[in-house]
C-alpha cells in the first residue's frame, strides 16, 4: 500500500532508531504534522521537544552533533529554510556538523496552508550553503530507503518531505545514491527531469506526449546537491533538449542546477517548470498545479516547445 511521503519518513526514522542509539530528534512542536511522533512514542528518552524556537533548535541540534549524537530537526521547510538560515549556516554547515535537517511541507502542496507555510525558496537557500546534501524524494519507497543512506553519511543534510500520497514511481529493486540520477522511462525525443513530487507529473506528461508519438524521456534527481551530471549531460546529447519540474521556484533549485551543468558542460535548449517568481496560494493539490502550471499538460507543453524551436517533431 503506497504510503504519505511524511509517514514513510516517520516509520523509517523509527526503523534506524531501533538500529542506532544514536539517532534523536529535535521537534519544533510540529511532530503529529512532520510525523515524528512516531519516534517519540518509541523513543521517548530521545525525543528533544524544542517548542517554536527553531534557531535555537538548529544550535542545540549542531551541539549534539559535534558530541556524536545523529539529530534529526523536524520543522516546516519555511522555518528550517528562512527562519533558522543563519544557525544552519554558521552552526551546522560551518562546523560539519552531522545533522540531518527537515523540511516538512515543502513546496506549495502543503494542505491547504497558504503561503506563509509554503517553501518555494528552500532547495535555492541550501544549495547556496556550503556543505549541504540536499534531497527531495518522490515518494514513499525512496523516502524510505533515503532515511537509511542519510543516517550512513557523514555530514550536513537538507531533507524536503512532502505531506501527502504522491504515485509510486520508484522501480522495483531501486537502491537510492546520494548524488544520483534514475533514469525512469527511455526516450530519445526530449528529457523531462524531475525531483520530488514533480517526477510523478513528468511520468504523466510522458505518457501524454507518448500518444503523440514523442518519446521522452524520465529523469529522476532526487539528489539537487550534488546533482548527477553525467545524468544530465548524457541526456543533453542523446535528446534535443530538457525540461525540469519542480515543486519550486524556477529561481535556485533544481532548474537552475540543471541550467548550470548544461552551461558548462553540454549546452542544449531547456525549459524549467516551477513557480515563476511568485507565492503560493490556498487550494488542492490539484488547483495549485494547474494554477501555478505545474500538470502533466503544462510539463508537456514546455516539451512541445522545445520540440518545435528544434523542428523536428
Amino acid at each position: 500500500m503506497v504510503q504519505a511521503v511524511r509517514d514513510a519518513f516517520g516509520h523509517a526514522l523509527v526503523e534506524v532508531g531501533r538500529e542506532n542509539p544514536n539517532v534523536v530528534v529535535l521537534d519544533a512542536d510540529l511532530a503529529t504534522s512532520t510525523r515524528v511522533h512516531y519516534f517519540a512514542e518509541a523513543f521517548p528518552e530521545r525525543f528533544f521537544q524544542m517548542g517554536i524556537a527553531e534557531q535555537n533548535m538548529m544550535g542545540v541540534a549542531a551541539g549534539m552533533a559535534l558530541s556524536g549524537k545523529i539529530p534529526f530537526v523536524s520543522t516546516f521547510a519555511v522555518f528550517s529554510s528562512r527562519r533558522a538560515c543563519d544557525q544552519v549556516a554558521i552552526c551546522v554547515s560551518h562546523c560539519r556538523a552531522n545533522v540531518k535537517i527537515l523540511g516538512a511541507y515543502a513546496g506549495i502542496m502543503s494542505g491547504n496552508n497558504g503561503a506563509s507555510h509554503q517553501a518555494v525558496e528552500d532547495l535555492a537557500i541550501m544549495r547556496a550553503i556550503p556543505g549541504i546534501v540536499v534531497l527531495d524524494p518522490a515518494d514513499d519507497v525512496e523516502m524510505a530507503q533515503v532515511v537509511r543512506a542519510i543516517v550512513e553519511y557523514q555530514g550536513p543534510v537538507y531533507l524536503r518531505v512532502t505531506r501527502d500520497v504522491w504515485p509510486r514511481v520508484s522501480p522495483e529493486g531501486y537502491q537510492f545514491r546520494i548524488g544520483r540520477a534514475v533514469q525512469l522511462r527511455e526516450g530519445r525525443d526530449v528529457t523531462l527531469v524531475g525531483t520530488g513530487v514533480m517526477t510523478s507529473q513528468c511520468v504523466e506528461a510522458a505518457e501524454i506526449l507518448a500518444r503523440e508519438g514523442v518519446e521522452a524521456r524520465v529523469l529522476h534527481m532526487p539528489t539537487v546537491k550534488p546533482v548527477d551530471i553525467e545524468a544530465i549531460v548524457r541526456a543533453a546529447r542523446e535528446t534535443k533538449g530538457l525540461v525540469t519540474a519542480e515543486n519550486h521556484t524556477i529561481y535556485g533549485g533544481l532548474g537552475s542546477a540543471v541550467a548550470e551543468v548544461l552551461v558548462e558542460h553540454a549546452p542544449a535548449p531547456m525549459v524549467r517548470v516551477g513557480l515563476e517568481d511568485c507565492y503560493g496560494a490556498c487550494g488542492t493539490n490539484e488547483e495549485l498545479l494547474r494554477q501555478y502550471r505545474l500538470s502533466p499538460e503544462h510539463i508537456a507543453d514546455a516539451a512541445r516547445s522545445i520540440l518545435d524551436h528544434a523542428g523536428r517533431r
